[in-house]
């Protein structure tokens, strides 16, 4: 499997609001940590994220987590 961009070494802390998200899984999105189709063409594909709980949670970017969507703190090893 190819190895995916890293476009940050921390995660993003965002507020979310219950609901459907598409966490960027290539690196190549420019909104991230969500997906904006730059996959496309890659043996990437987004993966969903579903809320329902509105509150605070750290997404990863660095797209090295064991724990994805979520971040687990492997950004540190990247």
């Amino acid at each position: 499997m190819a190895e995916p961009e890293i476009p940050d070494r921390k995660p993003a802390v965002l507020e979310l609001d219950c609901g459907s998200y598409w966490w960027c899984q290539c690196g190549r999105s420019k909104t991230q940590p969500w997906c904006d189709g730059s996959h496309k063409g890659t043996e990437f594909s987004p993966i969903e994220l579903t809320i329902t709980e509105k509150r605070r949670y750290a997404i990863c970017v660095c797209k090295h987590s064991g724990n994805s969507p979520f971040c687990d703190g492997n950004h540190k090893n990247v």
